[in-house]
């Protein structure tokens, strides 16, 4: 039997019109909050249990709030779930192109080097600077969707990072890459490490600019697909100059909330059952179990931390383990942020069956051709 959901989310606006056009749709910077002082995180023993969805607009009464409120959000993600994820000093990283082609950019930190390295293939319509689409592990999209269409392609080698994928050998933590630039971070989770990652590529191409890379960095995409959407989704989330983040059957830990799958009765990923190279150890030993409603934000918080740019969630609900019943609620929770911006447009998700992992159906084609169309293609201007 053909078995097909579809939600999606795309509600009406809340607020005025004037007030939509004056939210940006992409920034300059990595964190718009980092002028905020770090705040001090509650001891595990002292955090309350909270068994609903937390409230992702806690203390927002307009968008002037939300870059507080946003990063706020993303102290609570590193410090209780991925780990820290570093900024970078200009100085400290170096970009340039090798050929035509090949985007490298070396990371220096004290008397390390990492070095990250991809090619860029451009398309061979219309003129430069081009918008950019990253594919996180690979670009599981349809290739279709870029033919003929004014959009440069780049992978993202996770590897690069910390020497770790989901499948085949790798390292253990503190003998990743990384970790010889950070070697007090060592207790990182994958996701805060390949979001730095991510980010150190667009500092590449924003130091060589559009006359050296053919790139116009206000026209960024990621994407990817399962662990490699959960990876997309926490790029995109932490890195404000990313202006569509299309994060496709990201399961437990992406876009799922923590909470809904805890109590779903089939077998999905949850916090007990993940890939705990992904995580911090300590989410593990804190939150397990009924521990989970302690933990002080959910997913839908993260997909939050995109607005007020683009963020497009797909979902395949024949494969249990996505727990994409649990990314309804979560998504349902993090559009309201959208809402309350009068920026309703920015965010959906859809959940379609009858399809293998990470092959999209082509239903799904023209809702993720008008993200990309509307969000990439288009020039922003704001």
């Amino acid at each position: 039997m053909h078995y097909k959901l579809c939600f999606i989310f795309a509600l009406a606006a809340v607020t005025c019109q004037a007030q939509q056009t004056e939210v940006p749709l992409v920034y300059d910077v990595e964190n718009t909050g980092s002028c905020f002082a770090p705040a001090t995180m509650p001891d595990y023993d002292q955090l309350p249990v909270i068994h609903e969805l937390p409230d992702a607009l806690e203390g927002v009464n307009d968008f002037s709030d939300w870059a507080r409120r946003r990063n706020y959000i993303g102290q609570m993600i590193q410090h209780y779930g991925i780990g820290t994820k570093p900024a970078a000093e200009t100085c400290q990283v170096k970009a340039r192109m090798e050929g035509d082609t090949a985007l490298v950019v070396d990371i220096t930190v004290g008397n390390e080097t990492l070095t990250l390295r991809s090619t860029i293939r451009y398309p061979k319509v219309e003129q430069p600077p081009y918008a950019l689409m990253i594919g996180t592990s690979h670009l599981s999209l349809p290739k279709q969707l870029f033919d003929n269409r004014p959009i440069a392609i780049m992978t993202f080698h996770e590897k690069q990072v910390n020497d770790y994928g989901q499948w085949g050998p790798h390292h253990e933590r503190g003998e990743h890459p990384f970790d010889r630039l950070y070697p007090n971070l060592v207790a990182n989770g994958a996701y805060s490490e390949w979001a730095w990652g991510l980010s150190r590529l667009i500092d590449g191409l924003q130091q060589l600019g559009p006359e050296v890379t053919k790139i116009d960095t206000r026209r960024i995409g990621v994407s990817g697909c399962s662990y490699a959407g959960k990876m997309a989704l926490y790029c995109g989330a932490f890195d404000e100059r990313i202006a569509l983040t299309i994060a496709q059957e990201p399961g437990g830990g992406g876009a799922a909330a923590w909470r809904k799958s805890h109590e779903s009765k089939e077998n999905v990923e949850d916090i007990d059952k993940t890939d705990y190279h992904w995580f911090l150890e300590s989410q593990r030993e804190y939150f397990s179990g009924d521990n989970v409603y302690r933990l002080p934000y959910d997913q839908h918080e993260l997909c939050a931390m995109v607005c007020p740019r683009a963020l497009l969630l797909l979902g395949n609900p024949d494969y249990p383990w996505l727990s994409d019943a649990a990314m309804v609620p979560s998504a349902e929770a993090a559009s309201k942020v959208w809402q309350r911006f009068g920026i309703a447009d920015r965010m959906e998700c859809s959940i379609v069956g009858g399809h293998g992992h990470c092959q999209l159906p082509e239903s799904q084609w023209p809702m993720v051709q008008k993200f990309i169309d509307k969000f990439l293609i288009t020039k922003i201007l704001q």
